[in-house]
């Protein structure tokens, strides 16, 4: 004697609402395993250290004294470097590209 398949159905739907399980008679992939994990961002956040006193902090609450930022320093002296080998970043267009009238010729 066999059960009919409704019957099944109906019995893991029974028990899905009373063990508070998600009810998925076919077996698919819905991520709900995924969704009931604690979040971690909060813990991850924590983890580091809040940043204080940046360098661009110090500029603002004391703009009178001067300074070098050293990281823009050698940031720079880097970017000019690479300029002088001919490996910087090419220079922007200053004028739109002239179109023909007759368009593509292929």
């Amino acid at each position: 004697m066999t059960v009919p398949r409704h019957r099944i159905v109906d019995l893991m739907r029974a028990q899905c609402k009373v063990f508070n399980n998600v009810f998925n008679p076919e077996g698919l992939r819905m991520g709900t395993s995924v969704l009931r994990q604690r979040l971690i961002g909060p813990s991850v956040a924590s983890y580091y250290p809040r940043k204080v006193g940046t360098y661009q902090d110090f500029k603002k609450l004391y703009a009178e004294w001067e300074s070098i930022d050293i990281d823009e320093f050698e940031r720079e002296e880097h970017v000019a470097g690479r300029k002088a080998r001919g490996k910087g970043a090419p220079k922007k267009k200053r004028t739109a590209p002239d179109f023909k009238k007759g368009g593509k010729k292929r």
